[in-house]
């Protein structure tokens, strides 16, 4: 059977239909089925020159052969570079139909390109963004945020809060939790058989024997002290600024916060990154990068790390087999 790939715009002010229809010629071979506005991917692609095929339906059901399909959802026109309000909304209305869908089983995996967490919250979205909105949705409370390419995989121990927040995010049940969850994901998804994980630090030189914090000594080693024990390969608490000089001895870092993770990862890999959430019932997946409001509209954005990201949904839905699902489908 030809596997169904959901697709949300994201927010229809920002680049994601600039990338979106770039992309359409670039994607493997399934059944697509987008979620958003007619209007703003048509006018997009007269820019851009593109010529598209998009079939416009009303369920996924409908989409049962190879090809690009089109649930067309609040269709208004949207001034790229100008968010407002009004997409935010539009944001959430294509997230929130993808969702149902994927929940009752009639699409293989979700890409979604990326919305703004300050339009939707003045919409009245009450998610930090997709990853906790997904496992709210689909009564996960175990999740983890985890961004990898081919050369790196890093999961976050907190997302998007501010940094005063985070040493009170860090906990011993939490760090277990993560990693366990990390693991498991890394040999189902990944197929890695013993993942060996890197347990970064909060603290500059985690800590130092707790001259600089305590969060080390206290929290971060006695949890990943226990889960040695317990058999499973984790290594730490690393220092954050030479740990990723190792990357070739680990599958995975956990990182304390997401700039100490994300900064790395997307030095060496932004155009190829993907975001993928580990711990829900569905393969779900989203670009590295933000709405680039600023150059909404010019013709520049690089769909590169989308086209991974649907890449990488193809494959884990596709093949649950396959031993390095960054390869090329």
């Amino acid at each position: 059977m030809v596997k169904k790939i959901g697709i949300t715009l994201g927010d229809p002010a920002g680049i994601s239909p600039e990338i979106l229809v770039k992309s359409l010629d670039k994607l493997p071979k399934a059944s697509y089925v987008i979620y958003g506005s007619k209007k703003i991917i048509e006018e997009t692609a007269r820019k851009l020159g593109k010529k598209i095929d998009i079939k416009e339906i009303l369920f996924p059901t409908e989409a049962y052969t190879e090809g690009f399909y089109l649930i067309n959802i609040q269709d208004k026109e949207y001034i790229p570079g100008k968010p407002s309000v009004e997409t935010g909304k539009a944001s959430i209305a294509y997230l929130g139909a993808a969702t149902n869908d994927i929940l009752k089983e009639q699409i293989d995996a979700l890409v979604t390109l990326p919305i703004s967490k300050k339009y939707t919250m003045e919409a009245g979205f009450k998610f930090a963004g997709h990853t906790d909105y997904l496992a709210y949705k689909a009564r996960v409370f175990d999740y983890i945020m985890m961004l990898a390419c081919d050369e790196l995989k890093v999961a976050l121990m907190t997302t998007h809060i501010p940094l005063k927040d985070v040493p009170s995010k860090i906990t011993y049940t939490g760090i277990r939790l993560k990693t366990k969850l990390l693991i498991k994901e890394l040999k189902e998804k990944f197929k890695i058989q013993n993942p060996k994980i890197a347990v970064l630090g909060l603290n500059p030189h985690a800590g130092d024997g707790g001259n600089i914090g305590t969060e080390e000594v206290e929290i971060i080693q006695p949890a990943v002290d226990s889960l040695k024990e317990e058999g499973l390969l984790v290594e730490g608490v690393l220092s954050a600024d030479t740990a990723f000089n190792r990357r070739k001895e680990f599958d995975a870092y956990l990182a304390m916060y997401h700039d100490q993770g994300l900064i790395p990862l997307k030095l060496l890999c932004f155009k190829k990154a993907v975001n993928i959430t580990l711990g829900l019932p569905f393969i779900r997946t989203s670009p590295d990068h933000g709405t680039g409001y600023d150059i909404a509209g010019k013709g520049v954005a690089d769909p590169s790390s989308f086209i991974e990201a649907v890449k990488l949904a193809y494959n884990l839905a596709e093949d649950k087999t396959l031993k390095n699902p960054f390869i090329n489908p």
